[in-house]
């Protein structure tokens, strides 16, 4: 019993040695805790952002009028047979290029050239008719001056003369329609162009006037056909009033052109032609302009970008494309203002040139635009503008 007794004695100093340990700590931890307490927090602010801004650049700019337009020919014709006949010959490969006067089919023309032939014996035998009653005339008016003949003996060979010059003129008419009809049984390229499909086969018989054998299309030059606004006429028109410019001015006016997959606008001829009045129905004014197209990059029926330079503005603010917003009330700029705080801008803008883009209203020379960091600029709070220069990217930009 005393071994036992001693040994609940022991349990019950080790346990109780844990719990006063486990106290002291208690006691030490919420010493610590209280005096933390004591300890005062204050609130430091983080530094205002630092932010890249630019004052507008101050240039000239020459606006352009970009639109969409469509290629046409300048010619394209349809060629018919003129005379009745077999095709004997084509003498051109199916998309061959050709040179107008170039002999593309060639009808029977033995039929013609009989024709021919006979009116030229006609020709003949009314030149002799002619020449024999103009002898006969000679000799009755000889002989009516010397009174050997009466009058109308001379007014007989007088009638029988002109009657031989009237068969003789229809001989000669008969003739040239002969030569004509003939020159028909030999169709021509009437101009520089390529030559479609045929549309006939040699032996076919093809009928006057009828009968289609191919198509002829001229893609140097070529036509860029597109609309102009009622709105960008009347700015267009004002500032040729202003200027000094005649209409025949507008045909010096250089029209630049790009298809959907080129970049920028490497086609460059001049405005061609300008309706004389606006489309009541569409209010739009149809404009043409004519491209030298000599490696046939440009097709008809294409779609194209046209971009045509109007008249140079000076003094024009730009300021890099991407510092430009947007959002249901329209385009912005953010701008470091008074105290270094950020202040949103409206603006209206103009068009791009290279990396710039042109604001007609909404912002001064002296303001400082917000040109990167814009997530960071916050309308309202303040930041630590960084000041940088667009000159570089301007000159990018007039070089384009």
């Amino acid at each position: 019993m005393a071994g036992i007794s001693g040994l609940h004695t022991r349990q019950f100093e080790r346990s109780f040695g844990a719990r006063r340990r486990l106290g002291f700590a208690c006691i030490t931890l919420f010493g610590l805790t209280l005096a933390g307490c004591n300890q005062e927090n204050t609130y430091v602010p983080p530094p205002p952002p630092k932010v890249d801004v630019a004052l507008p650049v101050k240039q000239n700019v020459t606006p352009y009028l970009e639109v969409t337009g469509t290629t046409a020919a300048v010619n394209q014709t349809a060629l018919v047979a003129r005379v009745q006949g077999f095709i004997e010959e084509i003498e051109y490969n199916d998309g061959d290029a050709v040179k107008a006067g170039t002999v593309l089919f060639v009808i029977e023309p033995e039929s013609y050239q009989l024709a021919l032939n006979q009116a030229n014996a006609a020709k003949a035998s009314a030149d002799a008719s002619v020449k024999l009653s103009q002898a006969e005339y000679e000799r009755q008016a000889a002989l009516v001056a010397k009174t050997f003949a009466t009058q109308q003996d001379l007014q007989k060979a007088e009638a029988q003369r002109e009657a031989d010059l009237a068969i003789q003129q229809q001989a000669a008419s008969n003739v040239q329609q002969a030569q004509l009809n003939l020159s028909y049984t030999q169709v021509k390229a009437p101009f520089d162009g390529v030559a479609t499909a045929r549309l006939v086969s040699i032996g076919e018989l093809v009928i006057a006037s009828t009968t289609a054998l191919a198509t002829i299309v001229q893609l140097n030059p070529i036509y860029v056909n597109f609309n102009v606004s009622e709105k960008d006429v009347l700015r267009i028109r004002a500032d040729m009033v202003k200027r000094g410019m005649t209409a025949q001015d507008l045909k010096k006016v250089r029209a630049e052109v790009g298809t959907q997959s080129e970049t920028g606008f490497p086609h460059v001829g001049t405005l061609d032609y300008v309706a004389p009045t606006i489309t009541a129905s569409t209010g739009m004014l149809a404009v043409r302009a004519v491209l030298p197209n000599a490696d046939r990059q440009l097709l008809p029926g294409y779609f194209v970008r046209v971009r045509v330079p109007l008249f140079e503005e000076p003094g024009m603010l730009l300021v890099p494309d991407r510092a430009i917003g947007s959002d249901q009330s329209g385009r912005y700029v953010l701008v470091a203002g008074k105290d270094d705080v950020v202040e949103q801008r409206k603006v209206e803008i103009g068009q791009l040139v290279g990396e710039l883009r042109v604001v007609t209203t909404g912002i001064k020379p002296e303001d400082r635009i917000v040109v990167t960091g814009l997530l960071s600029a916050i309308p309202g709070q303040k930041i630590e503008p960084q000041l940088k220069d667009l000159s570089a990217v301007a000159a990018n930009g007039a070089a384009q």
